[in-house]
């Protein structure tokens, strides 16, 4: 027994059966082609009517059970089998004789035992397919086994490889030199875009949130386009969005107090009040941890459109996150961001206790290991 079936013995029970699963598939392939698998399968048919036949009636037709009618209809069901088997048939003359025997007036068990020892050699060979068809299944079975282990290997090796790779961080990097200007950023935007919101008149709110549709890292949900040609304009375009959703609530007679058409606010304003109600700053948030150099620049450079349209005295706060990865050493500081974040107290714990770097070897063995004995195996399907 060589060291790695030792080692790993579940690895080698998959691999015995797949080898003893093609094993057998190659013997009984073997023993179909010695007459040809479609020429049994056409035995096979014959047979299995045949013997149906036998099992249906024995009971109705045997001893005292049997009368002239049924005998008839038995006999005349044999005939009709027999003769829509082709001539070309294996052991044709078999069922003819079979079918001969069976041109009696009455019947007993000792017939049908006749019978079906004359059948015998036709249900060997009949068990030939089955055996063959079994086979395949169990190779085909065998395979997937191993095709499933394979996918959880691949599941669990990934899952070391992150942890290997979060293990390698620096959890006591000063990751503060990064938070502290992200944090700042994401306050003054949240600040910055409520006094958008609640200050400025909705029709520019919808119109700067339409344009910045423009900027996909900036993921604004695009306002209703039926909603922006309705503030557009409708003079409450010029009320804030905290109004408008007030005055959404009133009953259709107090709306016809403050608009000239209470009916079309209703539905027009009133069906979106979700999306009014839904806007805040996340889109133009820098998230934790933080992204990797080369896509926080993409990003700082859309916000930066986009904050220019909300709220330009931020931007200088945004310029402060786009130059972290210049002024600092960002990718160790962020290493350490994403591992603190992503690490859980039982990750941290198997880190510090279990060999995990081994343990990922191993799995990676095992893996190849099944891989390559899947790649050998070679019956036909």
């Amino acid at each position: 027994m060589s060291s790695a079936e030792t080692a790993d013995p579940e690895a080698t029970q998959l691999v015995e059966r797949l080898e003893r699963a093609e094993q057998r598939l190659a013997e009984t392939e073997t023993r179909v082609e010695e007459f040809g698998q479609e020429d049994i399968e056409q035995l096979a048919d014959a047979y299995r009517q045949f013997a149906g036949l036998l099992d249906r009636y024995e009971d109705q037709v045997v001893g005292d059970a049997g009368d002239v009618q049924t005998n008839i209809e038995f006999q005349s069901q044999v005939a009709k089998v027999v003769g829509n088997i082709p001539r070309s048939t294996l052991l044709y003359a078999t069922f003819q004789e079979c079918a001969d025997y069976l041109k009696q007036k009455y019947f007993n068990a000792s017939d049908f035992e006749h019978v079906r020892d004359q059948l015998e050699p036709v249900a060997d060979i009949v068990a030939r397919l089955e055996n063959y068809e079994e086979a395949r299944r169990e190779y085909r079975d065998a395979r997937e086994t191993i095709r499933r282990e394979i996918r959880t290997l691949d599941e669990r090796i990934s899952e070391l490889e992150r942890l290997v790779e979060l293990g390698e961080a620096d959890l006591d990097a000063p990751t503060e030199r990064l938070r502290g200007p992200i944090e700042a950023y994401n306050e003054a935007a949240t600040a910055a875009f409520r006094e958008f919101v609640e200050q400025r008149p909705a029709r520019e709110v919808v119109t700067v949130l339409d344009s910045l549709s423009a900027y996909p890292l900036v993921a604004f949900e695009s306002p209703p386009s039926r909603l922006v040609a309705y503030l557009r304009e409708a003079d409450p375009g010029e009320m804030s969005v905290p109004k408008l959703l007030e005055f959404a609530g009133y009953s259709r007679s107090k709306l016809g107090h403050y608009v000239d058409d209470p009916d079309r606010f209703s539905r027009v304003v009133g069906g979106h009040e979700t999306f009014l109600s839904g806007l805040d700053a996340e889109p133009l948030h820098v998230g934790w941890p933080p992204l990797s150099a080369t896509h926080l620049r993409w990003r700082c450079r859309e916000l930066t459109a986009a904050v220019n349209r909300i709220a330009p005295p931020v931007v200088e706060e945004l310029r402060a996150v786009a130059a972290l990865p210049r002024e600092t050493d960002y990718e160790r500081l962020r290493d350490s961001a994403v591992a603190s974040k992503q690490l859980s107290d039982e990750e941290r714990r198997r880190l510090r206790t279990d060999d995990v770097v081994g343990t990922l070897a191993d799995l990676r063995e095992r893996r190849d290991r099944l891989s390559e004995a899947l790649a050998d195996s070679s019956g036909s399907l």
